[in-house]
């Protein structure tokens, strides 16, 4: 569980918690939590199994959602957001994030409009594939595995903080190069390689669990700043 705003801060310092979204901070993927909103769930079960199997492109993907879509108005998103199935204290572990003067950044490949409202639960920044509703469909919509990575460099450098005061959570294939790179990562129901990968795992629905094993690794190596 994590610790109050009040309760012992003696692991105290600036640190980064950069979380992926679909499989880690929301159970299952926002496509399907869209299309179950907008009665189209076979639809969205649909293309997110043969994006999984790599039998669809990026493009007919997008496409595909975008339809689903189509005639959203942010009221319809924010309901489609709010119902979506989220884990546990996921808006308790960015209050405590705060409350800590602690940074919290979401990283993931669902589409940007999406991602963002995580913004008013806590997270501090939010980083999705280049997918708007209403807005034409660029060609490199979706965001790369690698641009995890770049994302997660470029924030510890705005923040001055070294690798080491840094943790990821995620789960699947999108998040390999940064459980790679990174030192401090917490598989959250991970896939078999993401679990090879992690520094811990937690497999449950509750994030104030996988992110306490996140403030556990970090106090291990004590705070790397520039």
């Amino acid at each position: 569980m994590p610790q109050s705003p009040g309760a012992d801060m003696s692991d105290a310092g600036r640190r980064l918690h950069v979380f992926d979204m679909d499989g880690t901070l929301l159970r299952g993927a926002a496509t399907i939590a869209l299309a179950r909103h907008f009665g189209k769930p076979t639809v969205g079960n649909d293309i997110e199994s043969r994006w999984l199997a790599g039998s669809i492109s990026d493009r007919e993907f997008w496409e595909t959602l975008l339809d689903i879509c189509a005639e959203a108005t942010e009221a319809d998103l924010d309901a489609a957001f709010e119902s979506a199935c989220w884990m546990t204290g996921t808006v308790d572990v960015f209050t405590d994030i705060r409350a800590r003067g602690e940074i919290a950044i979401v990283i993931t490949q669902s589409p940007a409009f999406f991602v963002r409202r995580l913004q008013r639960w806590g997270a501090h920044e939010t980083y999705g594939s280049d997918v708007e509703i209403g807005r034409p469909l660029p060609d490199a919509a979706t965001l790369s595995p690698e641009a995890k990575v770049k994302i997660t460099q470029d924030a510890l450098t705005r923040h001055n903080l070294t690798a080491q005061a840094c943790v990821a959570y995620g789960d699947s294939s999108s998040d390999l190069d940064l459980f790679t790179w990174l030192p401090h990562a917490v598989g959250v129901n991970p896939s078999p390689a993401i679990a090879q990968l992690a520094s811990a795992s937690y497999v449950g629905t509750d994030l104030r669990e996988a992110y306490s094993i996140g403030r556990r690794l970090l106090s291990s190596t004590g705070v790397g700043t520039i």
